[in-house]
């Protein structure tokens, strides 16, 4: 799976929050068309199906976290 670049991440993330506080203030049209379009985007760039998964995958690899990867490491040599 392609992985979105976390500047794109972090701009999404501050994106939706944003929009989702206007949308609590105004709540108009505009801005919840917005907020979906965003929504999806994060949903995509994440691989999730809904924007609370999508939230919670983006924060987590902005935060730094990485999984062990032992693809890259090379095999002990041998004796």
């Amino acid at each position: 799976m392609l992985l979105a670049h976390p500047a794109v991440l972090r701009d999404l993330v501050a994106q939706y929050d944003a929009l989702h506080a206007l949308r609590a203030e105004r709540g108009d049209e505009s801005t919840r068309q917005r907020l979906e379009d965003v929504a999806y985007t994060l949903c995509v760039s994440t691989g999730t199906r809904d924007v609370d998964a999508a939230l919670i995958a983006a924060r987590h690899r902005l935060s730094g976290a990485r999984t062990y990867d032992d693809s890259t490491v090379a095999p002990p040599a041998a004796r």
